[in-house]
């Protein structure tokens, strides 16, 4: 009888489907960083913790950073039908039982967490999203005690092995836009070995909880983080009136860090400064983004335009871009119409829209190569073939091509509005001169 294969073990399949949703992943985007690569221990067994925006895309994100295989572990709902089950394992994917979903339910992690101890001993990262959900905002939700249950369990079982948990942040540019940006941060690992032996007096309880809140601390750390309160909308408009000006100040000091998540944060600490010292005038300032917020929403003005502040000259210059590449633009969106089509049709079906950028990449990853190929056939039947070949070959970047020429359009529109919207820009103008006077 054959012996069945780990979850961790090496799979051809599965590496070269992985070199091809990677490659797809990092086409979806128009930059794609990761920062702190260094940070990730190369002495011991990973266990990786990254926030929780994007949905699906964050776990892909999290492989194409990985550059090798990664189990995951996942909600255990998920599981239930034995088809998906078999294919999720493909993925290497494992569930985890929740405490909603009962007690007897939890008790079956004890074979999970021996699994994760064996995988972690074959030095393959197992990634686990310690919020236990995703949100779409620049913020974080509470972290459960899964992943650090599941740490000093895996070190009891290895103790020979070190055992770090490395906190990552991932940012989007935008979670609704395809062809947006996407930065990966990695923060300095715990390393539960030593965590452990530094607070035993504590109970695995007391451990559990320390843990979480040094997990959580720098985890925020590495992303761009506003405190989830009444005050958000307000907090991300101000953020963005004050990032060229933050910016300014970190030209040439970022090195080992995004340095859009560090002026974002500097605000939001001077914000906090702000508040301990005159509560008047922060309720003052946050009176002010909430009418930015709903001021710029009526008009539909992106916040991209607020932060970036683009010039008139610059607008131009991209106007004459465009008009220059127009024919091949417009060709381009014509090509891409069919997945566009698909795309309207099933982007309804998802209410939470943090799934739609998810849907986006799938069709982009199945549909438009069988697209590209029913192409080739057609240009080579009618043209003759280094035509053809011509044709295929400028098509192929259609999907990137028709998605930034559309955002180009969209932003130009949306500076253009925020240009004439003179009582938006004296609001801006009023929050920039109330932080850097304070």
């Amino acid at each position: 009888m054959a012996k069945r294969k780990k979850i961790q073990d090496n799979d051809t399949g599965y590496n070269c489907l992985r070199c091809y949703v990677c490659g797809t992943l990092k086409r979806s985007y128009r930059r794609t960083r990761f920062i702190g690569k260094e940070r990730i221990p190369k002495d011991g067994a990973v266990i990786l913790a990254p926030n929780h925006t994007g949905a699906l895309l964050d776990a892909l994100i999290i492989l194409t950073m990985a550059k090798q295989p990664v189990v995951f572990l996942a909600r255990a709902d998920i599981f239930k039908n034995p088809k998906l089950a078999k294919i999720f394992r493909f993925f290497k994917m494992m569930p985890v039982m929740r405490m909603r979903d009962g007690f007897e339910e939890v008790k079956k992690n004890n074979r999970t967490i021996e699994i994760a101890a064996d995988v972690l001993k074959s030095r393959v990262p197992i990634c686990i999203f310690p919020e236990g959900t995703h949100q779409t905002k620049r913020s974080m939700l509470p972290l459960s005690k899964g992943i650090f249950r599941i740490a000093l369990q895996a070190k009891s079982i290895m103790p020979d092995t070190p055992l770090y948990i490395v906190p990552v942040g991932v940012r989007y540019g935008n979670w609704f836009r395809y062809r947006s940006t996407v930065t990966v941060q990695i923060g300095k690992a715990i390393n539960v070995g030593e965590f452990i032996s530094q607070n035993e007096e504590m109970t695995p309880q007391e451990q559990i909880n320390k843990m979480r809140k040094l997990l959580d601390e720098r985890m925020k750390e590495n992303i761009f983080y506003i405190p989830n309160d009444e005050a958000y909308d307000a907090t991300a408009e101000i953020c963005a009136a004050m990032s060229a000006e933050q910016l300014k100040k970190l030209k040439g000091q970022a090195k080992e860090a995004d340095i859009m998540t560090l002026a974002d944060n500097m605000t939001v600490k001077k914000l906090g400064e702000i508040r301990a010292k005159d509560e008047r005038l922060a309720e003052k300032l946050v009176s002010l983004g909430n009418e930015a917020f709903e001021l710029r929403n009526r008009k539909r003005i992106s916040l991209k335009s607020v932060a970036r502040r683009s010039t008139p000259l610059c607008n131009i210059m991209k106007s004459l871009l465009l008009l220059a590449t127009l024919p091949y633009t417009l060709a381009a969106m014509a090509a891409v119409s069919p997945t566009a089509l698909l795309n309207s049709i099933l982007l309804k079906k998802f209410k939470d829209r943090a799934f739609h950028n998810s849907v986006r990449f799938v069709i982009n990853l199945v549909i438009w190569p069988l697209l590209l190929a029913i192409y080739a056939v057609i240009a080579f039947v009618f043209l003759p073939a280094h035509w053809a070949l011509l044709a295929v070959v400028c098509t192929i970047p259609a999907p990137a091509v028709a998605q930034d020429a559309w955002r180009a359009v969209r932003i130009m529109i949306s500076d253009c509005k925020l240009c004439s919207c003179r009582a938006l820009r004296n609001k801006y103008d009023e929050i920039r001169e109330i932080i850097l006077n304070n």
